[in-house]
C-alpha cells in the first residue's frame, strides 16, 4: 500500500498555497463551547439533549481535515451504533443500532434515515446513506431506544443528517484529498445569506481504485439547501439532492480460507461475471414553516425523487435455467415521494412548560423491477434474456402525536403514539406456461405507544427511564421469494413486534464535560431471519422470540482550551430466544444474532485551536462477530489505531487547512464488515491495511 500519485500532487500544490500564508498565521483565543447540543429528532422541537428522557447523540460534521465521504466517519464515537465502511460502494454502508439492522446484506434495514426531515428510507424499511452529503452538513443526530418507534416502520433507531444554513459573511470552500489505492476527493461549496435568501450549495466528487481487487468506484454527490424568509414568521426551504454512481465494482465477500490466503482478492465469480452496480438518484423536497401564533407552528413537507439501479450479480447460469429464476441482472426504476404535516404547540399547563406535536405522514414508492439473465451464449456479465417484469408499490399512511411536559422543576414526562399502515402490492407481468402469475398484496398495521420520564437529581445529573413498542415489516426484497420454492410474494411473513425499555443517567460535571450511561433491553416477537439461501435467492421466516440487551457508556470533555477527548463503549447481548430451522440445521435457543459484536469501544483525542497545529489520535476495538445463525463462523476481533496532523493558517479572507492521516497505522489484517448468512459461505469483507490520506481545504470569507 502506498500514497497515490494524485495525493502527492495535491499535497505539493497545497504546500505552495499554504507556505506564503504561514508568516501571518495567528492563534486567537477560542472560547470553549458548551458540550450540550440542541436536538430536534427525539421531540420534534428544539431542546437540549441533556433534558430529554431518551438516548440521543449529536455529532458535528467536521468542516475540514477529513475525507468526508462516508457516514461511518462521523458515527464511530456514538455508543450502540455499529457503522462499517464495507469498502464496497456497490452495497452501501452497513449500520446497526443496538443490534437492529444487522441482518442487512445490502443497504440499511431496521433503521430510519432522514436528511433535513426528508426520508432516506423507503416505506418498506429499506434505506441507504449514499446520498448523505457530508461536505454541506451541519450535524448528524442519532436517536436510540424506545422513542425511535415514533418514526414508524423499521425504526430500531433513527439517524438524521442536517444540512448547514448559510453563513454571514458568505463562504466559498474548495477541498482536495488523495490517498492510498487511488483515492481522490474533490469538493466545492458555497454558502451565505443574501437578503431573504439563505443558501448552501455543494458538489463532491469521489473515486477510488479500491483496497481489494475488483472494487473500483466513482461517486458524485450534489446537495443544495435554499431558504427564503417570507416574513411574519414564515419560511420556505428547498432541498435538492443528486447522486451519481456510474459504476461501482462489487468484490463480494470471501470465505475464511480466502481471507487468510489473500484479503485483497475479490471473490472467485466477481471477475468472470463482472459484478457491479450503477445508481442514479435525484430528489427534491420543499418545507414550509409558519409561526401561526405565539405558541403554535405549522410545518408542511413534501418531497419527490427518482432512483435508477442496475446491478449485475454472479448467479451461475445453470441456476437461471429454472423457469422461476429472475435472472442475474437487476434493473430497478424507482419513483418515490411523500408528505408530512405537523403542528407543534409550546405553552404551559398548570404553570409548567408543555410542548405538543401532532402529525400526519404519507410515503409512497412505485418500483418497476426487471430481471435479465447475466449471460448471452458463453459471454458472462452482460444483459441477456428478460426473466422478470413486475410493478411493485408500497405506501404508508401514519398519524402520530407526542408531548413533553415538565410537571415539576425536577420532573419531566414524555409520551407519544403512532399508528402506521403499510400496504404492499405487486403486479407480475412476466407470466409464462412454466412461470405462473406471482401477483399479490398484503398490508400491515400497528399502533406503537412510547412513554418516558426524567428526574433531575441535581443540575448536573439527570436520570431517565422510558418504554415503548415498535414494529418492522419485511422489505420488498424480503417478500420477493417464498421459502417453499413457489412463485409470488412471501405473504405469510409477519411484521416483527418489539417491546423495549431503557434506564439511563446523564451527567454534566462541568460545562465542558458530558457523560452518559444507559441500560436497555428489547424483546421481539416474529423476528425476521433467513429460511433458505441458495442459487442467488434468500428467503425469510419469522422467529418466535429474540432479545437485545446491553449497556452503553460515553464520555466527552474539553480541557486546557485546545484539547478534547471522546470515549464510548457498548456491551450488547443479541440472541434468539427460541429455536428454529436454518438452511443447514436447527438453531438452538440462545444462539447469537449474526452481525452483532458483543462489545465494541472507541476513543479519540484531538488538539487544536482555530489556527495553528492540529493533532488527532483515535483507536477502536471490535469484538468477534458471528456471521451465521448457527454461530459456526465468526469474524475475529480486532483493534485499530489512526492518527492525523494538520496546520491551519488564516491570512485576511483566506483560510487554509493542510492535513494528513494514517489509518490502521499498525497495518493489521481485519474483517471490516460481514455478510450475514451468505449462502456460499463468503461472509468476510476485509478492511484495508495501513492507508494514507493527504489533502487541503481552502476557505474564502470576505
Amino acid at each position: 500500500m502506498h500514497t497515490a500519485p494524485a495525493a502527492t500532487l495535491v499535497f505539493a500544490i497545497s504546500s505552495l498555497v499554504v507556505w506564503p500564508l504561514t508568516a501571518a498565521a495567528a492563534q486567537p483565543p477560542v472560547k470553549p463551547k458548551d458540550l450540550t447540543p440542541v436536538v430536534v429528532t427525539a421531540t420534534r422541537t428544539a431542546q437540549s439533549s441533556f433534558d430529554i428522557a431518551a438516548s440521543i447523540d449529536v455529532v458535528a460534521a467536521p468542516a475540514s481535515g477529513n475525507l468526508n465521504v462516508n457516514a461511518s466517519e462521523l458515527l464511530a464515537g456514538i455508543p450502540g451504533v455499529i457503522a462499517r465502511d464495507r469498502q464496497n460502494y456497490a452495497q452501501d454502508e452497513q449500520i446497526s443500532i443496538r443490534g437492529f439492522g444487522a441482518r442487512a446484506t445490502f443497504g440499511i434495514r431496521g433503521i430510519r434515515l432522514y436528511t433535513d426531515g426528508i426520508p432516506a428510507t423507503m416505506p418498506d424499511g429499506q434505506g441507504q446513506v449514499s446520498n448523505f452529503n457530508l461536505d454541506s452538513a451541519d450535524r448528524i443526530e442519532v436517536l436510540r431506544g424506545p422513542f425511535s418507534a415514533l418514526y414508524g416502520n423499521a425504526a430500531g433507531g433513527v439517524i438524521q443528517l442536517f444540512t448547514a444554513d448559510g453563513t454571514d459573511p458568505p463562504q466559498i470552500r474548495v477541498g482536495f484529498a488523495g490517498g492510498s489505492d487511488g483515492l481522490l476527493r474533490a469538493e466545492t461549496n458555497a454558502r451565505g445569506i443574501a437578503g431573504p435568501l439563505n443558501y448552501n450549495i455543494d458538489f463532491t466528487h469521489f473515486q477510488t481504485n479500491g483496497y481489494r481487487d475488483h472494487s473500483r468506484a466513482q461517486r458524485e454527490s450534489g446537495n443544495a439547501k435554499l431558504g427564503w424568509t417570507l416574513g411574519d414568521g414564515r419560511k420556505l426551504t428547498l432541498v435538492v439532492n443528486t447522486l451519481n454512481l456510474p459504476e461501482a465494482q462489487d468484490p463480494q465477500g470471501l470465505t475464511p480460507a480466502q481471507y487468510q490466503q489473500n484479503p485483497r482478492q475479490g471473490s472467485t465469480p466477481s471477475g468472470p461475471y463482472n459484478t457491479r452496480k450503477t445508481v442514479s438518484q435525484q430528489q427534491a423536497g420543499l418545507i414550509y414553516e409558519d409561526q401561526l401564533s405565539q405558541h403554535g407552528t405549522l410545518r408542511l413537507m413534501g418531497y419527490y425523487g427518482q432512483r435508477r439501479v442496475e446491478q449485475f450479480l454472479s448467479i451461475p447460469t445453470f441456476v437461471q435455467a429454472s423457469p422461476l429464476s429472475s435472472g442475474g441482472v437487476v434493473d430497478l426504476n424507482n419513483a418515490y415521494g411523500g408528505a408530512d404535516a405537523r403542528w407543534t404547540w409550546a405553552g404551559s399547563l398548570a404553570d409548567q412548560p408543555l410542548q405538543l406535536a401532532l402529525g400526519l405522514n404519507y410515503d409512497n414508492q412505485h418500483q418497476h423491477r426487471l430481471g435479465y439473465n447475466n449471460f448471452v451464449g458463453g459471454q458472462l456479465g452482460v444483459v441477456g434474456a428478460l426473466r422478470r417484469d413486475e410493478e411493485d408499490r408500497v405506501y404508508n399512511l401514519d398519524q402520530y402525536a407526542q408531548a413533553t411536559w415538565r410537571v415539576a422543576d425536577e420532573w419531566t414526562v414524555m409520551a407519544g403514539v403512532r399508528h402506521s399502515r403499510v400496504n404492499f402490492q405487486s403486479v407480475d407481468s412476466y407470466v409464462t406456461a412454466t412461470n405462473p402469475n406471482g401477483s399479490g398484496q398484503v398490508h400491515y398495521a400497528a399502533t406503537t405507544p412510547v412513554a418516558g420520564v426524567m428526574f433531575r437529581l441535581s443540575p448536573k445529573a439527570h436520570f431517565y427511564a422510558d418504554w415503548g413498542e415498535g414494529f418492522e415489516t419485511p422489505t420488498f426484497s424480503e417478500l420477493s421469494y417464498r421459502n417453499d420454492g413457489g412463485s409470488g410474494l412471501a405473504l405469510y411473513l409477519k411484521p416483527a413486534r418489539t417491546r423495549s425499555g431503557e434506564v439511563g443517567l446523564k451527567l454534566e460535571p462541568t460545562a465542558q464535560s458530558h457523560a452518559e450511561l444507559a441500560l436497555f433491553r428489547a424483546d421481539s416477537r416474529n423476528e425476521l431471519a433467513v429460511a433458505t439461501s441458495r442459487g442467488g435467492r434468500t428467503t425469510y421466516q419469522n422467529i418466535d422470540r429474540a432479545r437485545r440487551q446491553g449497556v452503553e457508556a460515553s464520555f466527552s470533555t474539553r480541557f486546557t482550551g485546545a484539547w478534547n477527548t471522546t470515549l464510548a463503549y457498548t456491551w450488547l447481548d443479541a440472541t434468539y430466544r427460541s429455536p428454529f430451522v436454518s438452511p443447514r440445521a436447527v438453531v438452538a435457543s440462545g444462539s447469537r444474532i449474526p452481525g452483532v459484536p458483543r462489545s465494541h469501544a472507541y476513543a479519540s483525542l484531538h488538539y487544536g485551536l482555530q489556527t495553528g497545529w492540529q493533532f488527532d489520535l483515535n483507536g477502536s476495538y471490535m469484538d468477534a462477530v458471528p456471521t451465521n445463525d448457527l454461530n459456526t463462523v465468526s469474524a475475529p476481533s480486532y483493534a485499530l489505531f489512526g492518527l492525523g496532523a494538520g496546520y491551519i493558517v488564516q491570512r485576511g479572507p483566506w483560510r487554509a487547512h493542510l492535513f494528513g492521516r494514517i489509518d490502521n497505522a499498525l497495518d493489521r489484517h481485519y474483517v471490516g464488515s460481514v455478510i450475514v448468512n451468505d449462502g456460499n459461505g463468503r461472509y468476510f469483507e476485509p478492511g484495508p491495511g495501513r492507508t494514507f490520506l493527504l489533502g487541503v481545504d481552502l476557505r474564502w470569507e470576505p
